[in-house]
């Protein structure tokens, strides 16, 4: 049987963003950020046999077309650069332009994310279903993957939450057989 490590590339990246902010430094250059390691030295022990990360797919918005062809042309690099570190990457869901409240009271297009944590459910608990897999690493702290976590540990199959030791999920932690955390000085490295 097989041990999957499946990846919210977006939660991946916002937290990593986040950690790496909080100690003053710049943000990593996605298609550059050597993840293979992180993850090598972080999972060290356990062998994995499928490491898949999941985004949405970016599609060209009317009203900032210069920033969506941005964020596709990033999401373009990054995916070549994963897929050229052993990664699998899904494109699923879509990334939607919607206007907001930006703080100084005028609209804002902000870009988000819908679809990714319900692809990765539906593969969680279909891997399960069909037999296909001992055990799913799942590195997202979204916790409307908690429903599915509980689905595959009904099916004998474990499931290790990654998160990060920066505001790890106490609910995602607390449903999987265990937590792995990432700490900072990792992310780094």
């Amino acid at each position: 049987m097989e041990t999957f490590l499946l990846i919210d590339g977006e939660n991946l990246k916002g937290k990593i963003k986040t950690v790496f902010k909080e100690a003053g430094k710049e943000k990593p250059v996605w298609h550059e950020y050597d993840f293979r390691s992180l993850f090598n030295k972080v999972l060290k022990d356990i062998a994995i046999t499928r490491r898949v990360f999941y985004f949405a797919r970016i599609k060209e918005h009317e009203s900032s077309r210069k920033k969506s062809k941005e964020l596709i042309e990033e999401q373009r690099l990054l995916k070549t650069h994963l897929e050229a570190q052993g990664f699998e990457v899904i494109l699923s869901g879509r990334v939607r332009g919607q206007m907001e409240m930006g703080r100084d009271g005028k609209q804002v297009l902000v870009f988000k994310e819908k679809g990714v944590d319900v692809k990765i459910a539906v593969d969680m608990v279909s891997l399960s279903c069909d037999k296909k897999v001992k055990e799913i690493i799942l590195g997202s702290s979204d916790s409307d993957l908690q429903p599915a976590i509980k689905e595959v540990r009904d099916r004998k199959v474990s499931c290790v939450y990654l998160g990060f030791e920066s505001q790890p999920n106490k609910g995602i932690s607390y449903t999987s057989n265990r937590t792995i955390l990432i700490r900072n000085s990792e992310l780094f490295e």
